[in-house]
């Protein structure tokens, strides 16, 4: 697929208000892609992309995963607010933006540079107003390990102080990303 058909794809499945956040993940991504070196298209498709099954009923999207276990990642058993990361995988279909699609709600142990930038861009898009932001924007742009510990951080105390089940992935993500930042010397 390529960024004038995942554009086409989205444009018509997302409200206007869901298709603003997407372009403004997109360029995010793409500056965050750019200031680390990787790959600008892949980013700007995997941003495209993330929330493609965003606006689908929950009997859809189990029906997506079900259909597709190979790309679910047991995700039926996950909590429901990241399976339309799962199912934007899966209607995707790209190797290289699938992991950063799934991963960009809950984020997941040994996440790719790509999956740390679709998952950044998707919290710090330019409509994004919630207390730090800021902060992790400019975080963002000096340490992307740093960033996605914080950002983790943030996400994960938002959903347990809401008392809602926190997805495994989501802890083992920031364990690992902590993990590997002491291992390297780096601030954590």
């Amino acid at each position: 697929m390529n960024l004038k058909q995942a554009k086409e794809l989205v444009r018509s499945r997302l409200s206007d208000k869901r298709y603003e956040h997407t372009i403004n993940v997109k360029k995010m991504a793409v500056k965050l892609a750019k200031h680390y070196g990787a790959d600008e298209e892949q980013a700007a498709l995997a941003a495209l992309l993330h929330d493609a099954a965003k606006e689908i009923g929950k009997d859809e999207m189990r029906a997506i995963m079900q259909a597709h276990p190979e790309y679910a990642e047991g995700g039926e058993a996950r909590p429901t607010p990241v399976w339309h990361g799962v199912c934007a995988s899966i209607l995707a279909r790209d190797e290289a933006v699938l992991s950063a699609i799934a991963c960009h709600s809950a984020g997941k142990p040994g996440m790719t540079q790509l999956d740390k930038i679709l998952y950044l861009a998707d919290m710090t898009s330019a409509e994004r107003d919630w207390p730090g932001v800021e902060k992790l924007r400019k975080l963002e742009l000096k340490d992307l390990n740093a960033a996605m510990l914080a950002a983790l951080k943030q996400t994960n105390d938002f959903v347990l102080s809401q008392g809602k089940p926190l997805d495994p992935m989501s802890k083992a993500a920031y364990e690992d990303i902590l993990a590997h930042s002491a291992q390297n010397g780096e601030n954590a």
